[in-house]
């Protein structure tokens, strides 16, 4: 079990303050690592860290400054950074493609994508330095298949792009000894899928699509998170975690 260990390791996760960033730096928190969490705002941050023994800094993913900063931060306090865990992202529903303006699939595409992209630059570079470090980006299973009966390109496009972005550059990072995965949850059950899930026929036709018949749990995420920033995943780079209850699998 010392594989799964994270004693002595600082880890930085972005989106921490609620849903699946936040139940997974409680278990990161419980494996021995030094959270941070990473998040917009302090109301909701600062308590969160508390509940973690970790602290907060603020973080707008949608900022290369802001994303940068906090980075730094982290840095001059701890000296290091282990470990990155990429959560912060957002859901835009309702609209058809045909009815999308510009505006609206530029925000999903810059937080969810290029948020992402932003984060593991900045996480990377002490990594990088140090020659050692692990980062896991949150896509989605969004990413492999287009889901119904709701209309999201601006979603499935971005996840699909988080997905692409792990894989190139665990490629380039992986003889300098950093290491970079993804997982693909499928319906789980947060904060952001609460409005969804508040109409009973779409929430049904996610449970009959779902081999498993319900909803994951945040923390079933962040189990597999654990693995994949630990010892345990020593040898797993450039990989797509599906967690979807068999949904990608029918």
């Amino acid at each position: 079990m010392d594989l799964f260990r994270l004693d002595g390791r600082v880890a930085l996760i972005t989106g921490g303050a609620s849903g699946i960033g936040l139940a997974t730096a409680r278990l990161l928190s419980e494996a021995g690592a030094k959270v941070w969490i990473g998040d917009l705002d302090p109301a909701t941050g600062e308590p969160a860290a508390d509940s973690v023994d970790g602290r907060f800094v603020r973080m707008d993913v949608s900022s290369t400054e802001s994303v940068d900063a906090a980075v730094d931060a982290v840095l001059a306090t701890e000296g290091r950074l282990d470990i990155g865990v990429n959560c912060a992202g957002i859901r835009h529903l309702g609209a058809n493609a045909e009815s999308l303006t510009d505006d609206e699939w530029a925000t999903v595409m810059d937080i969810n994508s290029t948020g992402v992209f932003r984060s593991c630059r900045a996480e990377a570079r002490p990594m990088l330095a140090a020659g050692s470090g692990a980062i896991v980006n949150i896509a989605s299973m969004s990413g492999h298949i287009v889901n119904r009966p709701q209309s999201q390109a601006t979603y499935n496009a971005s996840k699909a792009a988080v997905i692409m972005l792990t894989k190139s550059v665990a490629v380039e990072w992986a003889a300098r000894g950093v290491r970079v995965n993804s997982v693909s949850p499928g319906y789980v059950e947060t904060a952001l899928t609460a409005r969804s899930r508040a109409m009973p026929e779409r929430l049904d036709a996610w449970l009959q699509a779902t081999p498993m018949g319900r909803l994951g749990q945040p923390e079933e995420i962040a189990a597999a998170v654990l693995f994949l920033v630990s010892d345990a995943a020593s040898f797993v780079t450039g990989s797509d975690l599906s967690i979807d209850g068999g949904y990608t699998s029918v």
